[in-house]
């Protein structure tokens, strides 16, 4: 029999630069974005959370704070897995136009590749990073090649229409939400040797080709919708159960933060809907999981929780094994996008 561990993350690039140069969107997005109203182009209109976030210097003094409480709760869910010691990790991350294109779109797609290789700084258009790595500098961690085809035959065998990959198709590696959070696992570079088996989930859907993984609008047609949150859920509870019959140590983990101000057009694309995330973490934190599984896609999306879903699969596992859920910090913004959750289920 398996043993399972369940860790919950995020992905959050603005992480991955230095706070002087003002990485996250807001910062962008109010000198170039047309959605955003002529009067919420002036902080003082802002929420009074908001304003104090941004502060006399754009909110590079508030995102010091919040970088340190989220790297802080990465540095405990790495100790965390080394004392599991898997034999790999399996992780839901999101694919935002970079191996699902025009000419294909899975609702999901397992990543059985021999090696992941990636170069993520190429994403950082000419910043610097924090750990003052050369922009072409390549990663590789090594992938579960053997695993991925065992869970998806099986997943195939459970009534789950399981896409698969063996090499990528057109990022050169792999996609952000799966190469970040490699790098914010090994903050203090000292090696991350466990094998990593991606799943990509569809969480932009019905933007996904329309806005071609950024804000830029290139067609007014929306594309098919993303899987719901029920088959996220369903996903998520196949896997479990597969992996909890396999030989295998694993650990499931999901990495996204929640609401994305940028995806929430009732706040006008400049702050994240806090509310909807609150009431998931509380039903996360009570073990109502059904509530999850049960929340309807355009409630989801209307809130600017499209990434939510690769938790969505999370939660659906952890349903399945009957884990509970300790919150290793809740860390919430007003100005930089997204809140982010780092939790761990065993």
């Amino acid at each position: 029999m398996g043993d399972i561990l369940g860790i919950g993350a995020t992905h959050y690039p603005p992480g991955l630069v230095p706070d002087e140069y003002k990485p996250w969107p807001l910062a962008r997005m109010l000198h170039s974005d047309p959605r955003i109203p002529a009067h919420l182009r002036d902080p003082a209109n802002w929420p009074e959370p908001m304003q104090r976030e941004w502060g006399d210097d754009e909110g590079i003094t508030a995102h010091k704070a919040h970088r340190a409480r989220v790297f802080q709760a990465f540095r405990t869910v790495r100790e965390e897995i080394d004392a599991f010691n898997p034999d790999f990790i399996l992780m839901w991350g999101d694919d935002q136009y970079e191996n699902f294109r025009e000419d294909i779109i899975p609702p999901f797609c397992l990543l059985a590749y021999d090696q992941l290789t990636f170069q993520p700084y190429k994403r950082l258009r000419g910043r610097p990073n924090i750990w003052g790595e050369p922009d072409d500098k390549t990663f590789s961690s090594p992938g579960q090649h053997a695993a991925g085809r065992f869970l998806a035959t099986k997943l195939l065998e459970e009534g789950i229409d399981m896409a698969y990959a063996y090499k990528p198709l057109h990022e050169d590696g792999l996609g952000h939400a799966f190469a970040n959070t490699l790098l914010l696992l090994d903050l203090d570079r000292k090696g991350f040797q466990y094998p990593v088996l991606p799943m990509a989930v569809n969480c932009y859907g019905s933007s996904v080709i329309r806005y071609r993984g950024g804000s830029t609008e290139y067609s007014t047609e929306p594309d098919p919708p993303s899987p719901s949150p029920r088959r996220c859920f369903a996903v998520g509870q196949a896997t479990a159960r597969v992996l909890k019959a396999s030989p295998w140590r694993v650990v499931l983990m999901a990495s996204s933060s929640w609401s994305h101000a940028f995806l929430t057009a009732k706040n006008h694309w400049i702050y994240p809907d806090l509310a909807s995330d609150r009431q998931l973490l509380e039903h996360m934190r009570a073990g109502d999981y059904d509530k999850w599984r049960d929340i309807p896609l355009a409630q989801m999306e209307a809130a600017g929780q499209q990434e939510v879903l690769n938790w969505t699969c999370l939660v659906g596992a952890m349903a399945e094994m009957g884990y509970k859920a300790n919150i290793v910090d809740w860390v919430e913004t007003w100005a930089f996008n997204a809140p982010k959750c780092l939790a761990i289920f065993k």
